[in-house]
């Protein structure tokens, strides 16, 4: 079968393997049907074929594409642009695509909606997610309950459906959880592939990067361990086996 290939927005060592190994364990990929790129360390993709690949997911980073590009970190700049590149190719083509949490950002964003700090962003750890009646019927949530619980942790977020997308889940502090456009281009807010072990290592590589007070990096870690969010993987699960 064709490979999937990976796409991560993480210039953190550390991050960026913790994220590509928690996808591997929660979608049950194994590397070698995998092509992994971190677009901090190659940030040219014009010459990537996207007919080579099965599907594409999109990880999360640090990086918010509502940050002003002139005070942008360049190395943020330079992963967001790489990304960005893709999207008008994968949205023609209805290329099978995933966007976890960041990924959210960009394809809201190619496609035209708000997103910004100006209202929905969420603090670190679990919220309750609610599948709304297109999201019922869609093939990624089926065998999903109604209300799960999932990571989440963003400073920005999708201000407004944009047009022509599909709403299928919702939180009370976020209303955009997850979204499709066309048949096959999904977004999510939340992280399908962290658990509590994951969210903790996230909670100490981002200590200093104004997701929450240094100070409450320990009480969040704690909180994250004790929580038993396992349903968002299923998505993952549902989306390899969709398309692979």
């Amino acid at each position: 079968m064709k490979p999937v290939l990976i796409l991560q927005l993480r210039p953190e060592d550390e991050a960026a393997d913790g994220e590509f190994n928690a996808l591997l364990r929660k979608s049950g990929l194994t590397s070698a049907h995998t092509h992994r790129i971190r677009l901090d360390q190659t940030p040219d993709v014009s010459g990537l074929s996207l007919d080579n690949y099965a599907a594409v997911i999109v990880g999360g980073g640090p990086g918010c594409v509502s940050d002003d590009p002139a005070t942008k970190d360049p190395s943020e700049a330079q992963i967001e642009a790489a990304i960005l590149s893709l999207m008008p190719e994968i949205t023609e083509r209805d290329i099978p695509y995933l966007g976890c949490c960041y990924g959210i950002g960009v394809l809201a964003h190619h496609l035209g909606a708000t997103v910004s700090k100006a209202a929905y962003g969420e603090p670190i750890g679990a919220v309750a997610c609610q599948i709304t009646e297109d999201g019922a019927r869609d093939p990624l949530l089926a065998d999903l309950p109604g209300t799960f619980d999932a990571f989440v942790g963003h400073k920005e977020a999708v201000q407004n459906l944009p047009d022509a997308a599909v709403h299928l889940v919702a939180s009370a502090p976020c209303p955009f959880q997850m979204i499709r456009y066309k048949r096959n281009v999904y977004a999510t807010q939340f992280h399908p592939e962290a658990d509590g072990e994951e969210f903790a290592a996230r909670i100490r590589i981002y200590r200093h990067k104004g997701y929450f007070a240094p100070d409450e990096a320990d009480s969040l870690t704690a909180r994250c361990l004790s929580q038993n969010v396992h349903v968002p993987e299923q998505i993952l699960r549902n989306f390899i086996n969709t398309y692979c």
